[in-house]
C-alpha cells in the first residue's frame, strides 16, 4: 500500500491508496503528530486480522469483538473533492457497514475538515455510533476542557461525569483530574489508561513539540452517546495516545448514513483563548 498526500504552505496530510487511513498529519517544519505503529501491530478475527498502522482511522461504537474489529487494509476507491479526497471502503463483511471519509484541507490555513460517514448496508436496522480516532506520537500533553457551571438553577445535581475502563489506575501519575480540564500527560507506560465523559465544549487537544493540535466536532446535549454518555475518549499506553471522538448513538435503518465531522487545527503555541494562562503555564512545566 502507498501513501498519497495533501498539502498546503503549513500543513501536509498523507493517507493510504488501499485504506481508509490518515498516516500523516505534519506541521510545515515539524516531524509527523501521528503514531506510526510496527506491521505487527494488530488482533486476529474470524475474518482475519485487523492492523492498527497508527494515525487516524473511522470505527463504530460500542465496542466489541469481532465486529469493532473487522480488516480494512485493502479495497479503497478514491476520488477528488473540491481541496480534498474522498476514500470509500467496500461494507464490512458480517456487519454490512460501509465507511468512507472525505478530507478536505484549507489551501489558506493549517485547518482540514474530515467529515465521516457510516452507512448500512444490511438487511436490518443496526444501533451504533461513529468513533473517530486520532493516534499521536507520545511526548505530549492531551488537554480536556470540563463542564463548569450548575445543571440546574438550584444547584443540586450533577453536572459532570467519568467512564473509567477496568484497566485504568485513578492514581495514574499520567492523569491530572482538575475541575476545568483533564490533562494526560503522553508518556510511556503500563497498563493503558482510558477515560471518556460528555464534553459539551466540542473540542480536544494535544500539545506536542510546540505545536497545538486541536481537534473539534459536535457536542449534542440531552443526545444518547456509548460508553455511558461519552463524546469524548482518550487512551495512552506505551506506543501512543488517541483522542477519540463520538457521535451519539443511533437506530440506522437499511441504506441510511450516520456523519460524523471533525475539523482539525493547527496553533503555533498555546497562547488560544480556549485554553487559560494557568493551564498553559501547567502544560508547558510538564511537556
Amino acid at each position: 500500500m502507498n501513501k498519497r498526500i495533501l498539502k498546503n504552505d503549513s500543513l501536509q496530510i498523507e493517507y493510504l491508496d488501499t485504506s481508509l487511513r490518515i498516516t500523516g498529519f505534519i506541521p510545515a517544519g515539524k516531524p509527523n503528530m501521528l503514531a506510526v505503529l510496527s506491521d505487527q501491530a494488530g488482533v486476529s478475527t474470524p475474518y482475519g486480522r485487523f492492523h492498527f498502522r497508527g494515525g487516524h482511522r473511522l470505527w463504530h461504537s460500542p465496542e466489541a469483538m469481532p465486529r469493532t474489529y473487522m480488516p480494512d487494509d485493502e479495497g479503497a476507491t478514491i476520488s477528488e473533492v473540491p481541496n480534498g479526497v474522498r476514500i470509500e471502503m467496500p461494507a464490512e463483511p458480517w456487519t454490512h457497514i460501509a465507511k468512507s471519509l472525505e478530507i478536505q484541507l484549507n489551501p489558506d490555513q493549517p485547518q482540514v475538515i474530515l467529515r465521516h460517514e457510516l452507512r448500512n448496508d444490511g438487511p436490518w436496522s443496526v444501533e451504533f455510533a461513529p468513533w473517530a480516532l486520532t493516534m499521536s506520537r507520545l511526548g505530549g500533553v492531551a488537554i480536556f476542557p470540563q463542564a463548569q457551571g450548575n445543571a440546574d438553577e438550584a444547584g443540586l445535581l450533577a453536572n459532570r461525569h467519568l467512564s473509567i475502563w477496568p484497566y485504568t489506575r485513578i492514581s495514574d501519575p499520567r492523569l491530572t483530574l482538575r475541575d476545568d480540564f483533564i490533562l494526560v500527560h503522553a508518556t510511556p507506560s503500563l497498563p493503558p489508561l482510558k477515560i471518556g465523559y460528555f464534553n459539551p465544549h466540542g473540542w480536544m487537544a494535544y500539545w506536542l513539540d510546540g505545536v497545538l493540535f486541536v481537534k473539534r466536532y459536535d457536542a449534542h446535549s440531552g443526545l444518547r452517546y456509548p460508553d455511558h454518555g461519552c463524546n469524548s475518549e482518550t487512551y495512552c499506553n506505551d506506543e501512543f495516545i488517541e483522542l477519540e471522538s463520538l457521535g451519539p448513538l443511533n437506530w440506522v435503518a437499511p441504506g441510511q448514513t450516520l456523519f460524523h465531522t471533525e475539523i482539525w487545527e493547527i496553533h503555533a503555541s498555546l497562547d488560544v483563548p480556549f485554553i487559560p494562562n494557568e493551564i498553559q503555564e501547567l502544560i508547558s512545566g510538564k511537556s
